[in-house]
């Protein structure tokens, strides 16, 4: 895995040689668990993938699950929530950078970039959302990591597409 700044990701994205830019797919990792969201072709909207289920022990499955993902739906990176600017949580900077760590380390994302986003708010917006609907407490936080997720990729894409097509009108 490379990383790279934010709107470099989508500018090596457009600028490949193929009829459709590759998708992103979003990261929203927690202790247990990592929401996934997906952009659509375009990278203009994400919508909710699922949710994996996060241990030391399964880092080398969840690479795996990362490789059938980026080939399935042709990601050309990934958008990894981060806490920036979280002055008392310095235990969620350590779960995302060992997250990654542990994900680089498998060398089976080799050829995959990612970039870091801030994921400031993006559960608490969820969770407002979804706490009038009363689900039960385990299809919350599914839906919580996922959405989730949505929020970090969706707040990446609006960012992004603004300064291309900012760019382009230049």
């Amino acid at each position: 895995m490379k990383y790279v700044k934010p709107l470099r990701l989508l500018g090596d994205a457009l600028k490949t040689k193929v009829s459709v830019p590759g998708r992103f797919l979003g990261l929203d990792v927690g202790d247990k668990y990592v929401g996934l969201a997906l952009s659509d072709p375009s990278n203009m909207i994400a919508t909710p993938l699922s949710v994996l289920l996060r241990k030391k022990s399964n880092i080398d499955l969840m690479a795996t699950d990362f490789q059938n993902l980026v080939k399935a739906f042709s990601v050309s990176g990934l958008v990894v929530g981060y806490p920036f600017g979280r002055l008392n949580n310095a235990e969620d900077v350590v779960t995302v950078n060992g997250f990654v760590e542990e994900l680089r380390k498998t060398n089976k994302l080799k050829d995959v970039k990612y970039t870091y986003w801030d994921e400031r708010l993006s559960s608490k917006t969820v969770e407002l959302l979804l706490k009038p609907l009363k689900l039960h407490p385990v299809q919350e936080k599914t839906m919580s990591d996922k959405f989730a997720a949505v929020v970090i990729l969706q707040e990446y894409l609006d960012y992004a597409n603004r300064c291309v097509n900012t760019e382009e009108a230049e």
